[in-house]
This record gives C-alpha cells, sequence and structure tokens, in this order.
C-alpha cells in the first residue's frame, strides 16, 4: 500500500466509494461481520506490532518524548481489543443510515402529457454518503476501527494516516481489515494506508478527490489541517469542559460527578477541565472538593477566592488550558450569568455541564450555553459516540455546520434530491397561463 503514490491510492479510494454507495445494507453489515471476527483473530499479531510502537515511544526523550496521557492512548491491551470488536458489531447492529427519505414533496398532482397513470411531479430528499473520508489521528489504535466502521456502514472508503508513534499498529490493523474487507467480496481499497509526515500534506491538497478532512489528535494538529487545505473539515481542536456547580447542587452529586468527569479518563477531550463554583457555596463546597480532589492525586489550580481557601492551589496561568493530567482548575462566580459568560469566553463549545436541583437555573443553562453538549446532572465524559448509542465515532465536532458533537454515521452521509416526474418540464409552470405547484408536503 505505501508504495503506492498518494494521489493513487485517492483515486483508488473514490472508485471503490462508488462501488460500495449503491449496495444493501446486508452487503456491508457481512463486512463489518468479517472485519470484526478477523479484529478478534488477529489478536496476538495486533499486540506484537503495538508492543514495538510502545517500546519506540517509551525511548523517546526531550522534546520528543510522549506524555503519559499519549501513551496510554496508544496501548492496546486485550480490554481495549475486545471493544474495538464490540464497536464494530454495534456499527453494524445500528439502522442504515443511507437511503432515508429525509423530506418528501408532491410539487404537482397531475401529469402534463395524455395517457398513463396519475403520478404527477415528486420531490424526495434522501441520504447519500460522503464519499472519501481521509482521517489524520494521533496515538490511538481504537481510532482505525471505530473509523473504518463507520466509513463502510454509511457507504464511504476511508484513507487513515496514522501518528509515527502509532504506524506499526496501524499497518497492522489496515492488513488484517483489508483481508476482510476483501473475502467478504468488496473493493480492499475502502480502507488504505497513507504513511509519513509529508504525505499528509499530498492528502489536504487532494479536494478533487478526498470530500471530508477529519483530524484527531492534539490542537496543533487540527488548526494545522483546517489551515491548509480546502476540503471541508470536521473536528474540534480543543476540549476544554466545565462544570458549573450552583448554589442549589447537591454536595454528594456534584464530587461524584466532578470526580467522575476529571479522572475517568483524564487525557479524553470530554474530560472536564475547570469547575465553576457558585459564591454563595464555595465557602463550604471549595474546601471539600479541594481536600477530594487531593485525595484522588489531582493537582488544583485555582482562582484568587480558591487560593483563600484551601492550601492545595496554585494559581490558574490560563483558564482557556486543556491539561489532559490528572490536573483541574477551579474558580468562583457570582451568579449563573457569570458561570455562562465564563464558560463563553474560555470555552471550546465542547460540552458543558451544570449541578443544581434548581430545574430552572437548569433549563436557562441548557438553553443558553453554545456548545456541542449541554449536560445537567451528569459528567461531561457522556459526550461519546459510543455512548450517545452511535456504535462508534469518528470524532468530536465543534462546528456549527454539517455535524456536531460525537459524529457518528448520520455525520458521515450527506443528501440528494430525487425528482420523479412525467414528461413535466419547467416551461409548463412560468406566466399567468403556467401550471401552479402543489408544494403539499408527503409523509
Amino acid at each position: 500500500m505505501s508504495e503506492r503514490t498518494v494521489r493513487e491510492i485517492a483515486v483508488a479510494a473514490k472508485a471503490a466509494s462508488r462501488v460500495l454507495a449503491p449496495l444493501d445494507e446486508a452487503k456491508r453489515n457481512a463486512a463489518l461481520e468479517a472485519m470484526a471476527d478477523a479484529i478478534a483473530a488477529a489478536g496476538p499479531e495486533l499486540s506484537a506490532a503495538n508492543a514495538e510502537d510502545l517500546k519506540a515511544a517509551e525511548s523517546l526523550s526531550g522534546e520528543d518524548a510522549l506524555s503519559p496521557s499519549t501513551l496510554s492512548r496508544l496501548k492496546l491491551n486485550k480490554a481495549k481489543l475486545q471493544e474495538m470488536v464490540e464497536q464494530i458489531r454495534s456499527v453494524a447492529a445500528l439502522p442504515d443510515p443511507l437511503g432515508r427519505v429525509l423530506d418528501a414533496t408532491e410539487l404537482d398532482n397531475a401529469n402534463p402529457l395524455p395517457g398513463g397513470s396519475v403520478d404527477g411531479l415528486h420531490l424526495q430528499k434522501i441520504s447519500v454518503p460522503l464519499g472519501v473520508l481521509a482521517v489524520i489521528f494521533e496515538a490511538r489504535p481504537d481510532a482505525v476501527t471505530q473509523i473504518a466502521a463507520l466509513a463502510l456502514k454509511s457507504g464511504n472508503a476511508v484513507m487513515l494516516k496514522p501518528g509515527k508513534e502509532v504506524e506499526r499498529t496501524a499497518i497492522a490493523l489496515v492488513d488484517v481489515l483489508r483481508k476482510a474487507v476483501a473475502a467478504a467480496g468488496l473493493p480492499s481499497d475502502l480502507i488504505s494506508l497513507v504513511l509519513g509526515r509529508e504525505r499528509a500534506a499530498e492528502m489536504l491538497a487532494m479536494h478533487d478527490a478526498i470530500d471530508m478532512m477529519i483530524p484527531r489528535g492534539a490542537k496543533k494538529l487540527v488548526e494545522y489541517v483546517q489551515a491548509n487545505t480546502r476540503i471541508p473539515v470536521l473536528g474540534h481542536a480543543e476540549g476544554i469542559c466545565h462544570i458549573y456547580v450552583d448554589l442549589a447542587a447537591d454536595e454528594q452529586l456534584a464530587l461524584r460527578v466532578i470526580d467522575d468527569a476529571k479522572l475517568d479518563y483524564p487525557a479524553a477531550c470530554n474530560a472536564v477541565e475547570t469547575v465553576l463554583v457558585h459564591r454563595d457555596i464555595a465557602d463550604e463546597f471549595v474546601p471539600k472538593l479541594a481536600e477530594h480532589l487531593s485525595r484522588r492525586g489531582v493537582k488544583l489550580h485555582g482562582d484568587s477566592e480558591v487560593l483563600k481557601l484551601t492550601k492545595d492551589a496554585t494559581p490558574v496561568a490560563d483558564w482557556s488550558h486543556e491539561y489532559g493530567e490528572p490536573e483541574i482548575a477551579v474558580g468562583v462566580v457570582d451568579s449563573l450569568d457569570a458561570a455562562i459568560a465564563h464558560i463563553h469566553t474560555h470555552g471550546s463549545s465542547h460540552t458543558e455541564s451544570i449541578l443544581t436541583e434548581d430545574a430552572v437555573a437548569a433549563e436557562r443553562f441548557l438553553r443558553e450555553v453554545d456548545a456541542a453538549g449541554v449536560y445537567h446532572n451528569a459528567s461531561t465524559r457522556f459526550a461519546d459516540g459510543f455512548r450517545y448509542g452511535f456504535g462508534a465515532e469518528v470524532g468530536i465536532s465543534t462546528s456549527r455546520f454539517h455535524a456536531r458533537g460525537p459524529v457518528g454515521l448520520d455525520g458521515l452521509t450527506t443528501y440528494k434530491y430525487v425528482l420523479r416526474g412525467r414528461g413535466h418540464v419547467a416551461g409548463d409552470y412560468r406566466g399567468v397561463a403556467g401550471r401552479s405547484f402543489t408544494h403539499r408536503k408527503e409523509s
């Protein structure tokens, strides 16, 4: 695969996507089941390839050294392998995203020509694949299977560009998946691999062959992709998530939710990075939160009010910083309005949560906060395609266009308009004596 040029890979992927797009759901699901079986059977070779990646990564030092959170994402253990298999199967079990009638309108209920049955002129809006997805990702072996499964189910081909730290694992995974797809009677070029940093730049220039770029990685990677391509980009640069503890919050509920949101997986983009506490409960709640987080090994950063209330905190250097580690910023705010203003100033439009027993305050927060996900009395860690019932996700989008939040099958489709007539022509509807449109919505 790597001997082909990026152009050749992209052209082959486009051709494969056109073979896949019209296939019925049963054939796509059969290929997904074949992929799941193949991954389950290839555990030893995949683990061996990943062990090589881990060994190389752990030997890096200085500026090249990987953070503990990155090393954690890179590791492919038995539990993660099993989860990858289950995610592929869960995608296969999802409803077919293709060929759905999103809208239907009768434009005319009569035929312009004599003879034949009266069918009229009918317009449908129908879901179809995007075409070719190109995904650049860092240190996430499970991204390969998640994205490949979602792409195939939604009728798309996918080109995968892994970071150098995960190349050996990605090569092994893609080889297994290509063989499984071919054994199911589909083109192996539905899943392809692009290696090398310089080849990523070539991908970004192929707006004639690639339909969507999806960067999954650090802020620097996402911003580079967004600034260097004419291809539509789906993704988010940062995951700066907040939890606001309202004056009507249940204290034990708040400690439980914050603990999960920070420590369930600190490296995840949906981990909480900032907790805002209402001033009226700060004197009592902040010391308890600081003690709880300190006991759990979390490094605390606070504003001037928090620093007065606990000895466990250091000053916040940047409210717009994504820690990705067991670290958290805590601040005191005067009101719900102040919390919302802080979130809009420093947040990344990812996921925000309010903890309160006040239904009016909760509804205001859910209505007014501008983010891809807004929660009440729940951990930000729920911002995930698998947890949302999407089977898996290709990533989180903070864009307001096309797709937002965890992106599953629907986010990998677009639509086309299908018009069926009986010799209808636009000229018949022009002028005083012209025919009239009915524009009647159909079920």
